[in-house]
C-alpha cells in the first residue's frame, strides 16, 4: 500500500451528503418545530409559538422536569456500577487466569443481546409472585428479601440499573481489556521491584495509562444513559407512576399523543445535554492525557 496517496476530495461528497439527509437535516427541522405548536390536529397548520414548549417543559406540574431528573441521575449511576466493576474484571482477566478468554466471552455475551429481549426476560424474573428471583430466596429460605422489584418506588431504580449493568459491564470490561493490553509490562515489573502494592500500581500505572479507554467507555455511557429507552420502557413503562419516566419515554409519549411540537423539544432539551456532557467529559480526559 502506499502511504502516500492522497485520495480526492470528491470521495467525501456522498458521505458528507448521506450525513447531511439522514442526520443533520432531521436535526435542524426538530429544533426548527420544537418553537412550534405542530400537533395531530393542526391539519398542516403550523405556528410559531416561541420558547413556549421549553417554558412548560421546565414549569408544567406534569413531572417533564422529574423526567430529565431521572435520566440524568440514570446516566451517573448508571456509569460508575459498570465502570468500577468492569475494570477490576478487567485487571483480573489481564492477569494470567486460566481460561481467561472463556470468562471474557461469557462476559460480553449480554452486551450483543437485544435490549427487547434482555428486558422481557427480567420482567419475567423479577416478578414477585412468580419470578425467579424471589423463588430462588424462598427456596434459600431468605423470604424476608422478597421485593416488587418492578413496582414498588424504593427498589425499582436498582432494579432497573442492576439489569442495565448486567447487560453493559462486559462492554465496558472489553474496550478496559483492550487498554491494558497496550500497556508495557515493563513499568509493571519495574513497580514490583520497587515494592508497589497492587493499589499503588492501579494508581499510578493503570488508571494513568487508562485514560483514553476511560474517556471511550465514559462518552458511549453517558450518551447511552441520555438516550436510554427500551430497558426502560419494557421493563417499567416508566413506572410505577412515574417513578422511572426519562426523557425519551415523555418524548414517545408525547409523540404517540400528537404533541408533536413537544416531543421535539423533548429531543432538543436531550440534544443539548449529551453535547454539553460529551464536550466536557472529553475536554476534561483530553487534559489529563495532556499531561501524563
Amino acid at each position: 500500500m502506499n502511504k502516500k496517496k492522497v485520495y480526492p476530495y470528491w470521495f467525501l461528497i456522498i458521505p458528507l451528503i448521506l450525513y447531511g439527509v439522514f442526520f443533520l437535516l432531521p436535526s435542524i427541522l426538530g429544533i426548527f418545530y420544537s418553537f412550534t405548536d405542530w400537533n395531530a390536529r393542526s391539519m398542516g397548520e403550523v405556528s410559531f409559538v416561541g420558547l413556549q414548549n421549553y417554558i412548560e417543559i421546565f414549569t408544567s406540574d406534569k413531572n417533564y422536569l422529574s423526567g430529565i431528573g431521572h435520566t440524568l441521575m440514570f446516566t451517573i449511576v448508571s456509569n460508575i456500577v459498570k465502570l468500577v466493576p468492569a475494570l477490576f474484571l478487567a485487571i483480573m482477566l489481564q492477569e494470567g487466569l486460566k481460561g481467561k478468554n472463556f470468562y471474557r466471552t461469557i462476559l460480553y455475551l449480554p452486551s450483543i443481546l437485544p435490549f427487547v429481549i434482555i428486558g422481557i426476560t427480567f420482567k419475567s424474573v423479577l416478578n414477585y409472585d412468580n419470578g425467579l428471583l424471589n423463588g430462588f430466596l424462598d427456596m434459600v429460605h431468605l423470604g424476608f428479601l422478597k421485593q416488587k422489584w418492578l413496582s414498588d418506588l424504593n427498589v425499582v431504580w436498582g432494579s432497573v440499573i442492576g439489569v442495565d449493568a448486567w447487560r453493559g459491564i462486559g462492554y465496558v470490561m472489553t474496550i478496559f481489556v483492550a487498554g491494558l493490553g497496550a500497556i508495557p509490562k515493563t513499568y509493571y515489573e519495574a513497580a514490583q521491584i520497587d515494592g508497589a502494592s497492587f493499589w499503588q500500581r492501579l494508581k499510578s500505572i493503570t488508571l494513568p495509562m487508562l485514560t483514553g479507554s476511560i474517556m471511550i467507555n465514559l462518552v458511549f455511557g453517558i450518551t447511552y444513559g441520555l438516550k436510554v429507552f427500551d430497558i426502560i420502557y419494557v421493563l417499567t413503562n416508566g413506572g410505577p407512576g412515574h417513578a422511572t419516566e426519562v426523557v425519551t419515554t415523555y418524548s414517545y409519549q408525547l409523540y404517540a399523543d400528537g404533541a408533536y411540537g413537544m416531543s421535539t423539544a423533548f429531543n432538543t432539551v436531550l440534544l443539548i445535554l449529551t453535547a454539553i456532557a460529551g464536550i466536557f467529559v472529553v475536554k476534561m480526559m483530553s487534559k489529563k492525557e495532556v499531561q501524563q
